[in-house]
């Protein structure tokens, strides 16, 4: 599904990342931090797509709400996570959106 945002702008958090082999929870916590992150003030939205190589991009009104996310306690344990069992390698982007349109049939 493509994310519902506001008029621009806004910010947009990339995150891309090489799995490692196994799954070990990484399905459940990514579900868990996505409905997560849907309850923290400024979210906006979240489009994600999770092969091997993932990219999940998630939408927020500014960086003072990127960086609570960050910080939240939860989240926190998913990047400790992440770092010691599900990927082989990440990189993460924050951007700021200026502008956006889009088209539906």
């Amino acid at each position: 599904m493509i994310a519902q945002t506001p008029p621009a702008p806004y910010y947009a958090v990339i995150f891309t990342s090489l799995r490692t082999e196994g799954n070990y929870g990484y399905s459940e916590m990514a579900d868990r931090m996505e409905e997560l992150a849907k309850q923290q003030p400024g979210y906006l939205g979240i489009e994600s797509a999770r092969q091997e190589t993932a990219i999940t991009v998630s939408y927020w009104k500014d960086l003072e709400s990127i960086r609570n996310w960050k910080m939240n306690m939860e989240h926190l344990e998913a990047q400790k996570q992440g770092k010691e069992k599900w990927y082989a390698q990440y990189k993460l982007r924050v951007c700021l959106v200026e502008r956006d349109y889009g088209w539906e049939k």
